[in-house]
């Protein structure tokens, strides 16, 4: 331990920790623009790249950014001395010097860092005039903006994108007035390898890093008496919009956001999942069949589209191991125009569907060619739970204040199974439960996988499943699925079922849900939210949904069936390793 003083306050910290952590210890708040602390996912970024965070320390010449200063013994610190406060101040008079003034119409506008903490200096006046740096849009995706005339070079992007995600796209690029942060070779975000996870648009404290916004799309989609327009909401969704209105993090809002969503005028309100439960019944049918031929092992999940490009591109040679079923999204798209659209006697071309997900790569997948048969996309407008909020509050919807609702038919009705899909290592077990009950032939009281949960990057376990012991893993964030895949490749481990979701924590910490601005205990509420509702759920197992029995009687035959795997099937592309 190390004992120091921080504006002659006494404090104790480990060996290895920074001025920062001691002055937190002791309820002193420095501000940072750079810095970035995980501490769930055991990812912190401290470059001292900002020097917003400069203290003076005794005996040293120069100020000291705290953030990477490491604390030692008897040092004596002022975070609020005259000269650090003035180059504090003259730091952030150049930073906003070289930053764009739009905060009126920027993306970020309210949850930006730069401007909160220009707003806590008092700094109403730019004191510096000069030229600007003035770079174009990177508009090129789906799914994120790149703006880098609003970088302010903090890196954090880099951090999540190279040290959590092991995507390794960004990095800095440029020198002196044109130094940015940018892709090799200054590609357009498509042309590189970028996953769409959003979790650099989450790390990005500005707006140069955003997520492309669809609100308009589906405003005009509401405004047409020509379509009908129906919109799915993702089970993470309702555990974390509710904070955008005020509620605690971790409230449960299902009932409000289906009441919000008909006010906001769609025709119909579906549940994504809806399309889990019927994930399950395919993907476990595929599980079931692998485990028995003892081939093609493991498989690995197929919800998340980020993890699919990500392998896509990172390992081309193992696109035979994921299960070929599509994501619930697009498997809800794909029902929702030909089994619904018959029900209905409507098109599929005069049928709009919306998604609300907490994913930015869901605004990728939904663009995918080969998502889009005959020309007419499974998904229409993929929104996420930042952009639906908006929405609610441009129309003057405060959710917190709605009645709930119930959800419509019949693509609204689904099982706790479906619900743990918005967190870590939910795929799995449900597909798990669904198994079992396969395998034995009975309906099993026992389906709780409690081994599997958790924030935890890697999990791994052996579940009994019927009396047969199934060796599985549980994967979150890119970097940890990297770990996994190349310990596979080396033959040094093996398994029946893998488990990946691109984001850290899974969907309730996807790069579309509201911004945590590095409080991580806010994940932990979420999920326990998560698995609140599925304990709470009558039916918890996806091959008991009613619905989902009647739609394979009525439409599809079988899970595997030829129709089945013509609606709900895909296949991966070997894509460009640069």
């Amino acid at each position: 331990m190390v004992k120091l003083t921080v504006n002659n306050m006494p404090v104790e910290v480990e060996d290895g920790a920074t001025i920062l952590d001691a002055a937190t210890k002791t309820g002193i708040k420095i501000p940072t623009l750079c810095h970035m602390h995980l501490d769930s996912f055991d990812v912190e970024h401290r470059c001292g790249s900002c020097r917003i965070c400069v203290v003076e320390v005794e005996g040293r010449r120069n100020l000291a950014p705290s953030c990477c200063t490491p604390a030692s013994e008897g040092m004596k610190v002022k975070t609020n001395s005259i000269r650090a406060i003035n180059a504090r101040r003259t730091i952030m008079d150049l930073i906003l010097s070289n930053h764009p003034k739009d905060c009126l119409t920027c993306e970020r506008n309210g949850s930006c860092d730069l401007q909160k903490l220009a707003g806590e200096m008092d700094l109403h006046q730019i004191l510096y005039e000069g030229e600007m740096s003035k770079r174009k849009k990177d508009l090129s995706s789906k799914a994120i903006v790149r703006d880098t005339g609003k970088c302010i070079m903090c890196r954090r992007c880099e951090t999540a994108c190279n040290v959590m995600q092991t995507v390794g796209i960004l990095s800095g690029i440029g020198r002196g007035f044109d130094v940015t942060v940018g892709t090799a070779g200054r590609r357009l975000l498509e042309d590189t390898e970028c996953t769409f996870c959003g979790q650099c648009v989450a790390a990005c404290p500005v707006g140069a890093l955003t997520e492309m916004n669809y609100v308009y799309n589906v405003w005009s989609a509401l405004n047409d008496p020509s379509k009908t327009v129906i919109v799915q909401t993702a089970p993470a969704v309702r555990v974390a919009i509710g904070e955008e209105f005020g509620m605690e993090p971790g409230s449960i809002s299902t009932g409000q956001l289906v009441h919000g969503l008909r006010l906001l005028g769609f025709d119909k309100i579906f549940d994504t999942n809806f399309a889990a439960d019927l994930t399950i019944m395919e993907e476990t049918h595929e599980l079931v069949e692998r485990i028995t031929k003892n081939e093609n092992l493991p498989i690995l999940t197929s919800c998340c589209p980020g993890w699919v490009k990500f392998l896509e591109h990172q390992f081309p040679e193992l696109t035979y191991m994921p299960s070929s079923a599509k994501s619930p999204q697009q498997m809800f798209g794909a029902i929702a125009k030909s089994y619904y659209a018959e029900k209905i006697n409507k098109k599929p071309e005069d049928i709009v569907v919306v998604s609300v997900m907490p994913c930015l790569a869901k605004k990728y997948e939904a663009t995918r060619p080969e998502f889009a048969p005959d020309g007419v996309p499974d998904v229409d407008i993929v929104i996420s739970t930042r952009e639906l909020a908006s929405m609610f509050k441009e129309a003057g919807v405060n959710i917190n204040n709605l009645e709930p609702e119930e959800y419509d038919s019949p693509l609204g009705d689904s099982t706790g199974a479906a619900m743990i899909f918005g967190a870590s290592g939910g795929v799995l077990e449900a597909a798990l439960r669904t198994a079992a009950d396969q395998i034995s032939g009975e309906d099993l009281e026992s389906i709780d996988f409690k081994s599997i949960r958790g924030l935890e990057g890697v999990k791994e376990a052996t579940v009994n499943v019927a009396g047969m012991d199934l060796k599985v893993a549980v994967c979150s964030g890119l970097g940890n699925a990297r770990k996994v895949l190349e310990k596979i490749k080396r033959g040094e481990a093996s398994y029946h079922a893998i488990e990946i979701m691109a984001c850290p924590g899974g969907c309730l910490n996807g790069g579309g849900q509201p911004y945590i601005h590095g409080d991580t205990s806010i994940l932990e509420r979420r999920k326990e939210a998560i698995y609140k509702i599925d304990k709470d759920l009558t039916i918890r197992k996806s091959h008991q949904n009613p619905d989902i029995i009647k739609l394979y009687d009525e439409y599809l035959g079988k899970p595997g069936s030829p129709k089945a795997h013509k609606l709900l099937h895909t296949e991966y592309v070997k894509r460009e390793h640069f």
